[in-house]
């Protein structure tokens, strides 16, 4: 019985110093909060680049879509000559449609597929940007100390944080653009 009791007292007594260091280690951590649209939305560089990417964007999605016209106008030119085609004629017709659908779908996948051209044009011209926002992040950490640092625009489930602990402002002032 007397084993059983202090088995005991000592698992309280572990239990009670494993919660003193970690709510020790808790309190020493030091959180930051940045508002990344916030930010992005003050770089002119980002914005341009985003501007560059819907003009790109556009111009490729009309050239999608004049393919996909022409696959259209190709089918409705069939049905219209239908009742006069032979039936190898047939056969040619809808594999030339067959074919230019393809084209329409190619050339869809090229631009804004996973690994397209838009995907790469926009790595191209936003992730220096980030990784310049990164990088000031970071070096702010670095020198005040922080922890952590949340992205309060990608965080749906923030309620409430404290203004005080925003480093958004300072974050532009690092890059070079004040507020």
């Amino acid at each position: 019985m007397k084993k059983l009791i202090g088995g005991a007292v000592i698992l309280k007594l572990i239990i009670v110093a494993v919660l003193g260091i970690w709510t020790t280690t808790a309190h020493a951590q030091k959180f930051a909060l940045i508002d990344m649209e916030y930010i992005l939305k003050n770089i002119p560089a980002y914005e341009m680049a985003n501007e560059q990417l819907s003009n790109i964007s556009k111009k490729w999605q009309a050239e999608v879509e004049t393919v996909q016209q022409e696959a259209q106008n190709m089918y409705k030119t069939y049905q219209a000559d239908l009742v006069f085609l032979s039936p190898e004629m047939k056969t040619k017709r809808e594999a030339e449609i067959v074919a230019k659908e393809q084209e329409a779908q190619d050339l869809k996948r090229k631009y804004f597929g996973t690994d397209g051209e838009l995907f790469k044009k926009r790595q191209s011209l936003i992730k220096p940007i980030q990784d310049e926002i990164y990088n000031a992040v970071k070096e702010i950490s670095d020198a005040k100390g922080y922890s952590v640092v949340i992205d309060r625009a990608s965080d749906m489930s923030m309620i409430y944080a404290s203004p005080k602990i925003d480093i958004s402002n300072e974050v532009l002032t690092k890059l070079g653009y004040s507020k």
